[in-house]
């Protein structure tokens, strides 16, 4: 069965674009179903799904927008329903693939309906936006954006091939995601075949960054051994969002907490934060948890340059050209561990918090530029001070990637699970 494209885009101001791109899906022999969210003009074509069919399903009434009014509210109405009409193509098996073109606003219409599918479905946006600072549009989600270079607005020597290429990318996106496959392949005259991981494997997630990469790889072996496949989210505010955002979907069976150092950028303003509501997921999924203060010693910046002035004076570390960190204090430590407490107490499977007490990350160390042991145990004791009776607090005397630190932290999150 020929895989289905959908097609979802203003058709009364982009419609002739979106005709040309559903006419190189077809010979590629694959089936599409256009989605229709404009509300001004007619469209250019008849649409599978038509705009009223939208509105109604935001619940709203698309008569009410056919004169330019009210826009924000004929924007967040045919956003809502466009999700609603492609999460229930796909819930239907009708979905193998999405595909929109715009500017930003049919960007933001388009892109919050692919933001209701889940990870691994193909997802192309051609965008006027597609350059620059997408992530307010891909949220969570593997939206692959392409800039259209021009605006999507009829056809020239460079849009017509932009058009094309965003058609070839999402041909060949679903003709790879063929559910349960074995491909095979071969490279330098060595043949070897692909298949897809048992599904029946319960998922993990795992938390990592350049300073832990030692200590989740050595957890993550662990786990895989006990039958446990590992998803590993570095944590740079974005991997930190995704990965909570896979477990509020409810795909995630334990939650390996080992770097919890986003909370840093958020109390001390850096560049990875990922909001204040970092490890709360998993107490608010109902899946068992290990949480681990890791690299909170650290928030990040930018080159040197961007460092704000009242960070001048403190110590920072350039970890490369791009990436200045500052390693955290005795006051912005105990906000931390205030925050991993309050998480951990929100809990309703079993959790535990396991503690390094020779340093936080590679930098944490004996001897190393962000060895401080004061600011550590602030940390610590405001976790202690503020958890609730019955959590277990395990502290383990060494450095957070010697293996029997990461080799506990495993083993507790063996034993959660198992409860």
């Amino acid at each position: 069965m020929a895989p289905i494209v959908v097609i979802v885009g203003a058709l009364d101001t982009k419609g002739e674009e979106f005709a040309y791109v559903k006419a190189l899906l077809k010979k590629k022999r694959l089936k599409t179903i256009v989605v229709d969210f404009g509300v001004l003009g007619e469209p250019a074509f008849e649409p599978d799904i038509s705009r009223g069919t939208v509105a109604a399903a935001g619940g709203g009434d698309l008569e009410r927008f056919r004169f330019g009014e009210h826009k924000d509210e004929a924007m967040k109405t045919m956003a809502t329903g466009l999700a609603v009409i492609v999460r229930q193509l796909y819930d239907s098996g009708k979905l193998d693939g999405i595909l929109s073109m715009g500017g930003s606003g049919g960007t933001s219409i388009a892109t919050n309906a692919m933001r209701a599918l889940p990870v691994g479905v193909p997802k192309v946006m051609l965008s006027t936006v597609g350059g620059g600072d997408v992530s307010a549009y891909a949220g969570t989600r593997d939206i692959t954006f392409m800039p259209s270079i021009v605006d999507v607005a009829g056809f020239n020597r460079i849009s017509r091939g932009i058009y094309a290429n965003a058609a070839g990318a999402i041909a060949g996106m679903v003709s790879m995601s063929t559910p349960k496959a074995t491909a095979a392949a071969e490279t330098d005259g060595v043949s070897f075949s692909v298949s897809e991981a048992p599904v029946d494997k319960p998922l993990i997630v795992a938390s990592m960054f350049g300073n832990t990469t030692k200590a989740v790889d050595h957890a993550r072996g662990i786990l895989e051994q006990h039958g446990y496949e590992v998803l590993v989210f570095h944590a740079t505010g974005t991997g930190g969002k995704t990965m909570e955002g896979l477990i509020a979907d409810g795909l995630i069976a334990g939650s390996l907490d080992m770097t919890t150092t986003e909370l840093a950028d958020e109390v001390c303003g850096g560049v990875f934060s990922a909001g204040p509501d970092r490890c709360w997921a998993a107490s608010k999924a109902g899946i068992p948890a290990v949480l681990v203060p890791g690299c909170v010693d650290m928030a990040n910046f930018g080159g040197i340059e961007t460092v704000p002035e009242k960070y001048k004076g403190r110590n920072l570390y350039q970890w490369n050209p791009n990436v200045t960190l500052l390693r955290t204090n005795v006051e912005e430590n105990v906000k931390m561990g205030q925050m991993i407490a309050a998480a951990a107490n929100a809990a309703t499977a079993p959790v535990a918090i396991v503690l390094p007490l020779q340093g936080v990350s590679q930098l944490d160390s004996p001897g190393g530029q962000f060895w401080d042991p004061e600011a550590d145990r602030a940390c610590y004791d405001a976790i202690k001070q503020n958890l609730k009776p019955g959590i277990p607090v395990i502290e383990v005397d060494h450095n957070i990637n010697d293996p029997e630190f990461s080799g506990k932290v495993a083993e507790t999150l063996l034993e959660l699970l198992k409860k």
